[in-house]
């Protein structure tokens, strides 16, 4: 097992890695809207924060030698799902045509006070 750690994604919250690689598979942590040079939230508003999701997933594929078309699977979740539209446009400008498998749910919280969280699977070469 490898740790996957980018200074471009926010460093981990908590007693975890950002991702780890294990036989030709990446599992990514969740990530939330924090900036990773200040490692505070990018704005109170969803489409921000999942603009923000995306860079810092982007960034640790990238430090895995991977890109958004080796995502095998994203879990999404959100704290309102009244948000899902919005947040599913932005999803669908961050991978292009590609199509992972994906899971959306509606959560009570989510930590400090994000409205959304993304985690991936993905492979790698």
């Amino acid at each position: 097992m490898k740790i996957i750690h980018s200074d471009q994604a926010p460093k981990a919250v908590g007693p975890y890695s950002q991702a780890v690689a294990h036989q030709g598979v990446l599992y990514a942590s969740g990530q939330i809207g924090l900036v990773p040079e200040t490692g505070k939230m990018i704005a109170d508003d969803v489409e921000a924060q999942a603009q923000q999701v995306t860079q810092n997933l982007s960034a640790v594929l990238a430090e895995a030698g991977a890109k958004v078309s080796d995502i095998l699977k994203v879990n999404i979740f959100l704290l309102d799902m009244n948000d899902f539209p919005l947040v599913n446009a932005i999803y669908a400008d961050w991978l292009g045509g590609h199509r992972p498998a994906r899971a959306t749910v509606a959560v009570a919280a989510l930590p400090l006070g994000a409205k959304v969280e993304m985690d991936l699977t993905a492979r790698l070469s």
